[in-house]
């Protein structure tokens, strides 16, 4: 008797082995709902069957909510599913995870050959996709008039950038007429002048979303001069649309924010600019401010006598030079006429010679004279150059018993620039003094 099985260790075993299979934890089945049940907790049982077999299924409510489509006795289905064996009734069924409308899997199959159609073509390529503006001026949003997705464009863009104009042209995006609509409205706003186009949607099913997978949508968009971000879906929605734009957002959203700057980051990044700007002013400020003190405290400037008393001594040795160059000249002129009077009659010559004797004596006191005169003007010339500079000194006004007021460093030239209980410094020709206004008296007050 021990060597014979309970019908529930056989049932047991049978499951051991379906569960383990793994040619059995993920199969694709195509057949026909029938006796199909949605019982109250949410999970969903029927029969998959064709023309010759029949197998029990069975659908739990987390898988059920996420079908695409209302399921009901006679559709035909492509189920993604688990098998395994029902140990009450020791018979095996399906546990089925996914499951779409026959037709839905046709349209699959479209998608992936145009897919594949428009790729080789090159209408995919990352080289014939247009940048996106970092500025836009005017943005075209192609959706419906309703829906999530105009209320999150809209608001995205009027909150991240609302100096960019929004142009909404209304589409159909779902139903026989959207393709054409789409199309039309894609040419209009390619023509408009606007610096980005955001087309698109809420998400659904691949049925609601075929529009966009479209052969003519495709093509106007990859036409289209402008650059477009396709937003159709959800995050986990793809169609021809995102792969042939310019730019794909998971959502309408995300498009939003991929058309427009933060206005929040531009702000911050002029905050930055100005605070640089003003650094470098004060840099410059600062170096010009050192290079004027520096220049102020050269010793000539200080001592402006140093400034013209070399060309005094310079004066000084040309005036020298000139007179004994000019006495060189007459002696050798009077050396050259002694000789020239030997080798002529004395007497022819005398009275000529006496002549031009009284001359050159007559143009040697003038020629003295003028030099005299001369150096003269010059003398007094320069003196009242020095003069007028030994005024402008400023270390000559203070011997006369002036002095420079400065308050912070600044030279204080107006009773304005002085207030009561300022602290001033008082540069004498021997020091310098610190004082504390009392009263301050303009003479148009």
């Amino acid at each position: 008797m021990s060597n014979y099985l309970s019908v529930s260790t056989l049932t047991k075993y049978i499951k051991y082995k379906f569960d383990r299979d793994p040619h059995l934890q993920s199969v694709l089945i195509k057949g026909e709902l029938s006796n199909f049940k949605r019982h109250s907790s949410g999970h969903l049982y029927f029969n998959v069957k064709d023309d010759q077999s029949v197998i029990n299924a069975m659908m739990f409510k987390g898988n059920a909510s996420k079908l695409d489509f209302d399921p009901k006795e006679g559709d035909q289905v492509l189920i993604e599913a688990r098998v395994s064996v029902f140990e009450k009734r020791g018979n095996y069924q399906i546990y089925v995870n996914k499951m779409h409308q026959d037709g839905v899997g046709n349209l699959y199959q479209r998608l992936e050959q145009l897919k594949k159609k428009l790729n080789k073509e090159g209408l995919f390529d990352n080289s014939a996709k247009k940048p996106l503006p970092t500025y836009p001026t005017k943005i075209a949003v192609l959706t419906a008039n309703t829906g999530a997705a105009i209320r999150d464009i809209h608001s995205t863009l009027n909150n991240r950038y609302p100096l960019a104009e929004q142009i909404h042209i209304s589409t159909l995006v779902q139903g026989q007429q959207a393709k054409d609509d789409i199309i039309k409205n894609l040419k209009y706003a390619d023509q408009l002048g606007v610096d980005i186009i955001i087309v698109g949607r809420g998400g659904g099913s691949i049925e609601d979303l075929w529009n966009f997978n479209e052969e003519e949508v495709a093509r106007t968009i990859y036409a289209c001069k402008t650059p477009i971000i396709s937003a159709v879906g959800h995050e986990t929605d793809f169609t021809i649309s995102d792969f042939v734009a310019d730019a794909r957002a998971a959502t309408p959203t995300q498009a939003a924010v991929m058309a427009t700057p933060d206005q929040f980051d531009i702000t911050q990044r002029i905050k930055q600019m100005q605070l640089n700007l003003s650094r470098a002013v004060q840099q410059n400020l600062k170096s010009y401010r050192k290079h004027l003190e520096h220049t102020t405290s050269y010793y000539k400037l200080q001592t402006p006598t140093l400034l013209y008393d070399q060309q005094i001594q310079r004066r000084d040795e040309l005036e020298k030079q000139l007179i004994y160059n000019v006495k060189l000249r007459i002696s050798q002129t009077h050396h050259h006429f002694n000789i020239i009077s030997q080798k002529l009659n004395v007497k022819l010559l005398l009275n000529e010679l006496s002549n031009n004797k009284a001359e050159q004596v007559r143009l040697h006191d003038a020629l003295i004279n003028l030099l005299r005169l001369k150096l003269t003007n010059s003398k007094h010339k320069l003196q009242h150059q020095v003069e007028l500079l030994n005024n402008l000194s400023p270390t000559n006004t203070m011997l006369r018993g002036y002095a420079i007021a400065k308050k912070e460093d600044n030279v204080v030239t107006s009773t304005h620039d002085i207030n009561n209980g300022d602290r001033l410094f008082l540069e004498m020709k021997d020091g310098t003094v610190e004082t504390k206004v009392e009263e301050v008296r303009c003479k148009d007050e």
